[in-house]
C-alpha cells in the first residue's frame, strides 16, 4: 500500500461503517487535487502534512468530538470543579464531625474520637470529591456531545458567547490582595476547632494517660461552669467570625472596610478571652497542684505563666491579624 491508501485507512477505519466508503473517495480525490501531474514521494508527504494527523481530519467528519471534555466547555467545567468540590467537601467534613459528636455517649476520651474523626474526614473528603468529579465529568460529557451548535468558541460561566462586554462585570484583583477559597475554608476551619475545644475543653483541654493503644483523659485544665457562664459572648464572637468568613467569599479582596471589621472582631475577640484568662477560678484545682509539684513552681507562679502567656499570644495574633488585613487593603 502507498502512502494515499495507508493515511485514507487510518482516517476511515475511526469513522462509522457506513460511511467510510464514501468519505475514503472524496478524500482520495481532494489529495489527488492537491498533487502536481508527475508527483512523487515528497510530494505526497507534503499534502498529507497539510491535511494533518488522521485522528484529527477524522474526529472533523463526525458529529460528535473525540475527547471528554472540549474547549467550548472546558472553563465551565473547571469553574463548576472549584464551586462545587470545596461545598461538598465541607459539608462533607461537618457531617462526619455532627455524627460522631451527636452519637458521642462519654465512655471514650474525646481527643481519640477526634483522632477518629480526623482519619474518617480525610477519606470521606476524597470519597466525595472523587464522586463529584466523576458525576461532573460525565453530565458536562453529555452536554458537550447532545450540543449541536456550530460555533465551538468557549462558553462563559453563564453558558453564553464571551463579548468584550464581560470584561465591565470583572474586578481586576491584586494577586496579593486576593482572598482564596482555601483561606476561608481554613477561617472557618479555625473557628470550629477552637469553638469545638471551649465547649468541650472539660473533655479535651487537660493531662492524658497512655492507656494500651489509647489515651486516657485524666484531669481537666478548665472548669466547665466557669466557661459556660461566658458561652452567650462566645456564641456571638463565633457569629462574627462566620460573617467575617462569608463576607470574605462574597469580596473576594481585602478592601479598606473589610480591615476595619477585621479589626474590630479582633479587639472584641482578644478582650473576650483576657476576661476569660483572668477568671480566678478558671483552671481546675486539681490541674494546677498537678502542674506546680511537676515543675516545682507556686500556684500563683503558675496561674501568672499561663495568664501571662495567654494575654501574650491573644494581643501578639490580633496585632499581626490586624496588620496584615490593612496592609493587604493599601495595595493597588
Amino acid at each position: 500500500m502507498n502512502l494515499i491508501e495507508v493515511y485514507i485507512q487510518e482516517v476511515t477505519r475511526r469513522l462509522p461503517e457506513k460511511n467510510r466508503e464514501d468519505i475514503a473517495l472524496e478524500l482520495q480525490s481532494t489529495i489527488e487535487d492537491m498533487l502536481p501531474v508527475d508527483y512523487r514521494e515528497e510530494d505526497v508527504k507534503t499534502v498529507l502534512e497539510k491535511l494533518g494527523s488522521p485522528v484529527a481530519l477524522a474526529s472533523g467528519y463526525q458529529d460528535r468530538p473525540m475527547h471528554l471534555i472540549g474547549p467550548r466547555y472546558f472553563d465551565v467545567y473547571v469553574t463548576l470543579l472549584k464551586m462545587i468540590v470545596p461545598i461538598a467537601t465541607v459539608s462533607a467534613l461537618i457531617s462526619i464531625i455532627a455524627e460522631y459528636f451527636i452519637g458521642y455517649d462519654g465512655e471514650e476520651a474525646v481527643l481519640n474520637v477526634i483522632l477518629d474523626v480526623i482519619g474518617f474526614g480525610i477519606w470521606r473528603i476524597i470519597e466525595v470529591g472523587i464522586h463529584v468529579f466523576f458525576w461532573l465529568t460525565l453530565v458536562v460529557a453529555i452536554i458537550e456531545r447532545k450540543d449541536k451548535e456550530k460555533d465551538k468558541q468557549p462558553l462563559t460561566a453563564s453558558l453564553k458567547k464571551w463579548t468584550p462586554d464581560d470584561l465591565k462585570n470583572i474586578a481586576y484583583i491584586p494577586k496579593k490582595k486576593a482572598i482564596s477559597k482555601l483561606e476561608v475554608f481554613g477561617n472557618l476551619m479555625w473557628t470550629a476547632i477552637w469553638a469545638t475545644l471551649y465547649f468541650y475543653a472539660n473533655q479535651l483541654v487537660g493531662l492524658y494517660e497512655g492507656g494500651g493503644d489509647r489515651l486516657e483523659f485524666v484531669i481537666p485544665a478548665v472548669n466547665h461552669e466557669v466557661l459556660l457562664r461566658y458561652w452567650p459572648i462566645v456564641v456571638i464572637v463565633i457569629g462574627f467570625e462566620i460573617a467575617l468568613a462569608l463576607y470574605k467569599l462574597l469580596k473576594g479582596q481585602w478592601t479598606k472596610r473589610m480591615a476595619i471589621y477585621n479589626t474590630a472582631l479582633q479587639i472584641i475577640v482578644t478582650i473576650v478571652f483576657i476576661v476569660i484568662l483572668i477568671d480566678p477560678n478558671l483552671m481546675s484545682q486539681e490541674f494546677i497542684t498537678y502542674m506546680t509539684d511537676l515543675f516545682t513552681i507556686t500556684t500563683n507562679q503558675f496561674k501568672m505563666w499561663i495568664v501571662g502567656g495567654g494575654i501574650f499570644f491573644f494581643m501578639a495574633g490580633a496585632a499581626v491579624n490586624v496588620y496584615d488585613g490593612f496592609r493587604k487593603a493599601r495595595i493597588r
